[in-house]
């Protein structure tokens, strides 16, 4: 009998798993192969005469061009470089203060981070960029992309401060170096993996935004790829499924090949890095 569902239990994980490669996988493999597809089809199809005619299309929209290659990097960049340097600073405080109730100030933060960019907080976040008179400019989407993006990065990185020996600041401080020598000579190249991880998650959360960029730029000309896909729509709402698919495929690829960099350079990981 116990043999009999141990076999049962293997069947359905194999099933189960199936099912998942299949239900992710599935669109992957579409969204890979579509754009090198001549004819339009929601099906997954390998090409029999591979074209590129459909990137050559994409290439002639100078506006879809403009947002992937130049409003995306600005966007996503600025985010990226915001939220790793103030959350490894943010972190650092936070780590080696004696504050009372920090580690509840911690979990706030993160919990915070849900609402303020969310859509509940639009009218809100809105009211305070045309305050600051940033509507319609890409420094109010970095802004408001960072505060929602930090209190999770601080939360990130905090794991990493936490792992470092108090020992090596110490021995620092003896030696006579200034608590920002001691960031930057000893904290800052042992948590250097930690913000890896925070930018190029930052970067993802920052590169796929479209709610923000869509509410708060106004000129064509500074909407990033997320809102400038729907230039392969037509007048009906109609989308053209083949250059939808080839723009979608350049749109990852910045994001992936991030990735791949920064994993063969520093690894992923969400814990400390020493060793004690």
């Amino acid at each position: 009998m116990k043999r009999y569902r141990k076999r049962i239990s293997s069947v359905l994980y194999y099933v189960f798993a199936v099912l998942a490669i299949a239900f992710f996988g599935l669109p992957l493999l579409w969204l890979i192969l579509t754009p090198f597809n001549s004819r339009a089809s929601l099906a997954v199809e390998i090409p029999t005469a591979p074209t590129l005619d459909n990137f050559r299309a994409v290439f002639q929209n100078k506006f879809a061009v403009q947002a992937l290659t130049q409003n995306n990097l600005i966007i996503a960049i600025g985010t990226m470089l915001g939220v790793t340097l103030i959350a490894s600073l943010a972190a650092y405080a936070l780590s080696r203060a004696r504050i009372p109730g920090r580690n509840a100030m911690a979990y706030t933060l993160m919990l915070f981070s849900s609402v303020v960019t969310g859509t509940a907080a639009m009218v809100p976040i809105f009211l305070i960029i045309m305050g600051m008179g940033l509507i319609d400019q890409h420094l109010g989407v970095i802004l408001v992309l960072i505060g929602g993006n930090l209190p999770t990065a601080i939360f990130m990185m905090r794991d990493f401060v936490d792992d470092i020996p108090a020992s090596y600041e110490e021995s620092a401080m003896i030696s006579g170096a200034s608590p920002f020598q001691i960031f930057k000579d000893v904290a800052l190249p042992q948590v250097r993996p930690g913000m890896m991880v925070v930018a190029v998650w930052s970067f993802v959360n920052a590169w796929g935004a479209f709610l923000i960029p869509f509410i708060l730029l106004r000129s064509s000309d500074k909407l990033p790829a997320s809102t400038a896909i729907y230039s392969f729509y037509t007048e009906a709402g109609t989308p053209n499924i083949l250059l939808v698919s080839a723009y979608a495929l350049l749109y990852t690829l910045p994001v992936v090949v991030f990735y791949l960099l920064v994993n063969w350079k520093y690894g992923f990981r969400f814990f400390g890095g020493i060793k004690r």
